[in-house]
């Protein structure tokens, strides 16, 4: 137990002290913090302009005053859908690097668009359903405030919506950040790809060990944000 021990704080010490190798964990957080921040915010527009779209035709549809371009857009956004929710985000991810960004040393901007237009697949259609999810009267009042159709729901619908969807949006967003350890694939010195190299010349598994805990110690965070953000929001509710 004692020699078990011992290996074991070897190992951390060498994967995570020695030659000042901590830093290099840090270096690689921030890229993937920055990959993740950035893809969130794609993902986010990407996925309300969708979801406005899909809406925007359904309502349309029911009156008989559905414009053909519109119709056109949603045939587009429901061929996104299909092909980004029906093919893995490390093929997407390569595509995308080898076909636009393969001049580039670093991926990172290659990584952020990838695993932004990946999330926004999801968050298109949780977000439709958040829209959907609020009473139609909401929307008959604003119009009947004299308030446009775009107007009404950025001002009355979105709001309302963004408050139900809340939980599955941050459940996104935590998928997203696991996500972003395939980002090594495209030339990212993420957190993952400095573990491995570290790991290539340690030669154990404590430097994978170190990176699962900073991804653990990442979701937990967001979790507790989130849980406050619910906690709060339940709270206004019941004033």
């Amino acid at each position: 137990m004692n020699e078990w021990f011992a290996k074991v704080v070897s190992d951390f010490q060498g994967a995570f002290i020695e030659g000042d190798r901590w830093k290099l964990y840090f270096q690689g957080l921030g890229k993937t913090l920055q990959i993740a921040a950035g893809a969130v915010i794609l993902g986010i527009i990407i996925g309300i302009f969708i979801a406005i779209i899909k809406v925007s035709v359904n309502q349309r549809s029911n009156s008989g005053k559905c414009p053909l371009a519109l119709k056109i857009l949603e045939k587009i956004c429901d061929i996104y859908l299909t092909v980004i929710r029906g093919t893995p985000v490390m093929v997407q991810l390569l595509i995308i690097y080898a076909g636009i960004f393969v001049t580039m040393t670093d991926g990172t901007i290659a990584a952020i668009v990838g695993f932004g237009i990946n999330s926004g697949a999801y968050v298109a259609e949780i977000i439709r359903a958040g829209i959907q999810s609020i009473d139609k009267g909401q929307t008959e009042a604003g119009r009947s405030l004299g308030l446009t159709s775009g107007q009404t729901m950025r001002l009355i619908v979105l709001p309302q919506a963004i408050r139900n969807i809340l939980p599955a949006l941050f459940n996104e967003f935590i998928t997203l950040l696991k996500e972003t350890s395939v980002a090594g694939y495209v030339a990212v010195q993420d957190i993952l790809k400095m573990a491995t190299n570290i790991q290539n010349k340690v030669y154990n598994i404590a430097p994978l060990m170190i990176t699962a805990v900073f991804y653990l110690v990442l979701v937990i965070i967001m979790t507790q944000i989130q849980k406050q953000i619910e906690r709060r929001l339940a709270q206004s509710d019941r004033r």
